[in-house]
C-alpha cells in the first residue's frame, strides 16, 4: 500500500500491545495483539476500508510478530516505525461472571510512548496527513507528555487543513493519567479539531460529570464536532448530528456477553468504515451495533473472521 499515491481512507494513531487473555475454563493464557486504536484499524479493514496504522514498535521478535499480525489483517504497516531499544507494551485481561473486563498493564517503557523522539516520526506523519480521516483516542493522548500532545494537535491540524476528518473516542481510563484534570486538559488540546466523536457515556460521566448522554453530545458539539455518537452499552447509542435533535438508536437483542473487551472499538471500526463508504449516520450506528454485539460473545478484542456478522 503506497500512502503517497493512494489516499488512505483512515489512519489510526496509537499503541498496539501484546494481549494476554485467559483460555475459557482453563488456567492457561493465550497471547495475541490488541490496543484500542489497533482494534479499530483491524475492524475498519475487515469492513473494506483502506487503513494504515501509525505507531512505533521495537526490533524484537514480538514486534516482528505484531507487525505480521497487523499486516495479515489488511492494515498497512508503512507508518509503523521502529524504536532501536524499546519493545511493545503488554496487558492482561480478566473478566467477571457478567463478562465485564479489568486490565493490568506493563507499558511504561513501550516503543509507542517514545514515538515523537524517533527520526522516522516526521516522515511518517507527513505521509499520514493526506488520509481522509485520522482516528485518535484518549488512550493515544495518554501516551504523551505536554510536548507530545502539542505534536498530536499539530498533526491533527494538518489533516484538517488537507481536507481530512478527525475522529476521536475519549476512551477515558483513569489509570492512564496523573489525574482527571490532566485528562481534561489533554482532551481540550484536540477538541476543536475533532469532527466526529464516538465516546462512551460511562467515560464521559466519570471525567466530566455528565448527567446524561445528551449533555455529553452537546459539549462535543460546542467544541466543534458535527457528528457525535454516545455509546451506552446494551442500551444503544445516542446519535447527534449538529443542528438536529439527538435520538437513541437501540442495540439489537444479544445473548449474555462473554467478554466486553473491544466492544466499543469494534463499534467504532464498523461505524467509521460504513460512514466512509457513504452510509447514513443511522445506518453506520446499526453497523456498529451489529459488530459489537458479536464481539462481546468471544474472548479478547479481536474475534475470528468467520464469525463476523453479515
Amino acid at each position: 500500500m503506497d500512502g503517497k499515491s493512494t489516499p488512505l481512507d483512515i489512519v489510526c494513531f496509537g499503541e498496539c500491545m501484546i494481549e494476554l487473555s485467559r483460555v475459557p475454563g482453563s488456567t492457561h493464557w493465550r497471547m495475541g495483539f490488541a490496543g484500542d486504536t489497533a482494534n479499530v484499524a483491524i475492524y475498519c479493514a475487515r469492513a473494506g476500508a483502506q487503513v494504515s496504522y501509525l505507531s512505533a514498535v521495537g526490533r524484537d521478535i514480538y514486534s516482528a510478530e505484531l507487525r505480521r499480525f497487523i499486516a495479515s489483517e489488511g492494515v498497512g504497516c508503512e507508518l509503523l516505525i521502529e524504536h532501536p531499544d524499546r519493545v511493545p507494551g503488554l496487558y492482561a485481561i480478566r473478566t467477571d461472571e457478567r463478562g465485564e473486563r479489568s486490565f493490568t498493564y506493563w507499558r511504561e517503557q513501550s516503543a509507542a510512548r517514545d514515538f515523537f523522539a524517533l527520526q522516522a516520526a516526521e516522515p511518517a506523519l507527513d505521509r499520514a496527513a493526506g488520509a481522509r480521516m485520522l482516528y485518535l483516542s484518549g488512550i493515544t493522548l495518554s501516551l504523551f507528555d505536554v510536548a507530545g500532545l502539542a505534536r498530536v494537535a499539530q498533526f491533527a491540524r494538518k489533516v484538517r487543513a488537507g481536507g481530512g476528518e478527525v475522529a476521536f473516542d475519549s476512551n477515558y481510563r483513569a489509570r492512564g493519567w496523573a489525574d482527571a484534570e490532566a485528562a481534561r486538559a489533554a482532551f481540550a488540546s484536540i477538541a476543536s479539531l475533532c469532527t466526529i466523536v464516538l465516546p462512551t457515556f460511562e467515560d464521559e460521566a466519570a471525567l466530566f460529570g455528565d448527567r446524561d448522554p445528551a449533555e455529553s453530545a452537546a459539549r462535543w458539539h460546542q467544541a466543534g464536532a458535527r457528528l457525535v455518537v454516545v455509546k451506552q452499552g446494551d442500551t444503544g447509542a445516542l446519535l447527534s448530528c449538529a443542528g438536529d435533535p439527538p435520538w437513541l438508536i437501540p442495540c439489537p437483542a444479544v445473548r449474555s456477553a462473554c467478554d466486553t473487551t473491544g466492544a466499543g472499538d469494534s463499534f467504532n471500526g464498523a461505524f467509521l468504515a460504513a460512514w466512509l463508504a457513504g452510509a447514513s449516520p443511522a445506518d453506520a450506528v446499526l453497523a456498529g451495533h451489529r459488530l459489537a454485539g458479536e464481539v462481546v460473545m468471544h474472548p479478547g478484542a479481536i474475534i475470528p473472521r468467520e464469525v463476523l456478522p453479515r
